[in-house]
């Protein structure tokens, strides 16, 4: 039985997987699966992933009968995943090789927690751009979900017993894109916490095409789960307003909001 259960899904992203898989592999810790569901990918990601897999027993494949985004892609690691720790990775991310090794230290020594995120560093075509200072962390408290998601989901350590008890992922139009922004309301609600340890673990490529992913659309989407998730955490009326948020900054022009996010 492996210490933890790696969560990553694929699509389309035979050009940066192998790189991700890589710093798996080179983690300190090395009783690990590496779950990855490829979600209907149309390029060789599939291949890739199996020629690395023909070299490592560790690695297991599973396939979406067609693309069906992230929530049910995860739901679908988390089927099979045997661990009592399970990681998430991104198929065109990177993490610390001592990464795994301090997020369990961090949750066997602090049982108060059932899961731990940490900062990242980002990246794009032309290298590093956010680097963040490294600090002492901090434990989001519920007032912490107000202005945004208090926690970074690529780089995050849950136990699998948190995430059995609320379902996984919620998988619905509404969670688009904010995911995991509705998995911690959702893990806070039931009387789970986690802490956000400030020692950025993991490399995120936040490429020059990302920003058109974020649409209004999705911004709408964020709106929906923060009034589901503050009513749920009995947010004060008076700070409900931060409802509208996501919508407002939805409505800032396309170059402008790259240009305040570089």
């Amino acid at each position: 039985m492996p210490k933890i259960s790696v969560l990553m899904g694929a699509y389309n992203c035979a050009e940066t997987i192998g790189k991700s898989i890589e710093s798996i592999q080179a983690q300190t810790v090395t009783d690990w699966e590496l779950i990855i569901c490829d979600d209907g990918s149309s390029d060789n990601t599939i291949e890739i992933v199996k020629e690395y897999q023909n070299n490592d027993d560790r690695i297991v494949l599973i396939q979406n009968d067609k693309n069906r985004g992230l929530s049910y892609t995860l739901n679908h690691c988390l089927e099979v995943a045997k661990a009592e720790y399970c990681a998430r990775m991104d198929g065109d991310d990177l993490c610390a090789p001592n990464r795994f090794e301090i997020q369990i230290k961090f949750l066997e020594e602090h049982p108060e927690y059932s899961f731990v995120s940490s900062t990242m560093k980002r990246f794009d075509e032309k290298g590093y751009y956010d680097e963040p200072v490294i600090g002492d962390g901090y434990e989001p408290t519920n007032l912490s979900f107000v202005k945004g998601s208090p926690f970074c989901h690529a780089p995050v350590m849950i136990k699998k017993e948190a995430y059995d008890a609320v379902d996984g992922y919620r998988v619905r139009p509404e969670t688009l894109g904010v995911e995991d922004y509705d998995l911690w309301f959702r893990l806070y609600a039931k009387g789970y916490k986690g802490f956000m340890l400030e020692n950025p673990l993991y490399d995120m490529f936040d490429g020059r095409g990302a920003a058109k992913r974020r649409t209004f659309k999705r911004r709408m989407n964020e709106a929906w789960v923060r009034k589901e998730g503050y009513k749920a955490l009995k947010i004060p009326m008076i700070k409900r307003i931060f409802i509208f948020k996501p919508i407002a900054v939805g409505l800032i022009p396309q170059w402008l909001y790259v240009l305040l996010r570089r």
